[in-house]
Formats: structure tokens, C-alpha cells, sequence
């Protein structure tokens, strides 16, 4: 019997990924949990798991830190992300924080459970779409072009402030609350940094500012 738990914050979703494993038999669905904190929880209780189908955008801690912690703590239980995102930032924090496999929900009954198979076989199933991406961000492990110099990036001081609590992976709610600011103008700081640093995303902006010496 495989033992597998389904973390997801949204309940509705959760019954469609166990409604997709009911068909096969060796498939036992052990627990469920709606975000990191309460999967961790339930690991700490009873461990004896063979793999996690992992959201990522959740509540109190999301699915790559939670990632990151069982591959701790849990080093032999596999874990393959299941999600709606497929930007690079995404794949690519997912892959360092350990995730073995990483699937769009989209995926058919039959695909998943061939997934699950290959990943505790030693495999890395992905998504067609996820595994050329992440062959991309192998072979160009997130280049950014870096030709802007540091007298032409002039970031204020509260813009620069904003930047280096992204780079300690703050939520906005967060660096707004540090900063006595609210969500609305830390969006729109992180929109100004974004066309000055001339990036598409945080990790992007992150790793321009320390390349330039910014932060």
C-alpha cells in the first residue's frame, strides 16, 4: 500500500485529488491538512508515510517552507507539488527546498498515479511543461541581466528598506507592519523596484539589488 497525505487549503480541491486516486487500489490516503503547520503537526504524531501531494499557496506557512521542513525532519517521505502555478519562481524554490516532483492540478487520474510511482521509484515526475522549464532553469540557472550599473538603479531609502525584507522572505502583510506602512504601498514600492531593477519578480529583484550591491 502506497501511503499518501493531501495538503491543501482549499477543502473542494482536496475531495478532486482523492476523487482522481480512488481509482487505484495500492493508494491509501492516510490524512489530509489545509496548510505546513498542521501537516507538520500530523507528521510529528505519526510519520509513517510514503509521499505528500503539496499545494503551495496556503495560509500560516505555504508548501515550499513546509517543503523544506519535512524534507528535515522526514528526509525519506517523498513529496510532489501539486498547484495552479508554474512560473519559474515557483519551480524553482520548490526544487530547493527538495520537492521530488511538481504537477499542475490539470493532471489526469492515470498521470498522477504514474507520477507517484516514478517519484518513489527514485524518479523526478513533472508536468511536460514543468520539466522543459526546469531544464531551462538548469541550464540557465536564473540569469539576470545585470547591465544596468549602480549609478543608473537609484532605489530610495524606504524602497531599498522593502527589498531587503523581501530578501528575508516576508509577506507584504509583514513588511508593511514592520514598516508602519500598509499592504497598499508596499505593492506599490515593490512595483517601482520592479521597473527601476528592470525584473519581473522577487527573486529576480532580490538577486539584481545584491549583485549591485543594493542591499
Amino acid at each position: 500500500m502506497i501511503k499518501v497525505a493531501i495538503v491543501d487549503d482549499n477543502t473542494f480541491l482536496q475531495k478532486a485529488i482523492q476523487d482522481k486516486l480512488d481509482f487505484f487500489e495500492d493508494i491509501e490516503i492516510k490524512f489530509k491538512a489545509i496548510n505546513g503547520e498542521e501537516l507538520i503537526s500530523k507528521l510529528e504524531k505519526n510519520h509513517n508515510l510514503d509521499l505528500i501531494l503539496m499545494d503551495i499557496e496556503m495560509p500560516k506557512m505555504n508548501g515550499i517552507e513546509a517543503t523544506e521542513i519535512v524534507k528535515n525532519k522526514f528526509p525519506q517521505i517523498k513529496i510532489i507539488m501539486l498547484t495552479v502555478f508554474d512560473n519559474d519562481e515557483n519551480i524553482f524554490k520548490s526544487i530547493k527546498a527538495g520537492a521530488d516532483g511538481y504537477f499542475l492540478k490539470e493532471v489526469n487520474p492515470q498521470e498522477l498515479y504514474n507520477g507517484i510511482q516514478e517519484t518513489l521509484s527514485g524518479g523526478a515526475a513533472m508536468t511536460p511543461s514543468i520539466a522543459l522549464k526546469t531544464l531551462k532553469l538548469l541550464r540557465e540557472p536564473l540569469v539576470f541581466d545585470d547591465s544596468i550599473t549602480k549609478e543608473e538603479i537609484s532605489l530610495t531609502t524606504r524602497e531599498v528598506e522593502v527589498l531587503e525584507q523581501l530578501s528575508k522572505g516576508l509577506k507584504y502583510n509583514a513588511i508593511a507592519e514592520n514598516l508602519y506602512l500598509s499592504p497598499g504601498t508596499i505593492r506599490k514600492h515593490v512595483e517601482n523596484i520592479y521597473t527601476k531593477l528592470q525584473v519581473h519578480n522577487k527573486l529576480e529583484a532580490i538577486q539584481k539589488a545584491k549583485n549591485n550591491k543594493l542591499i
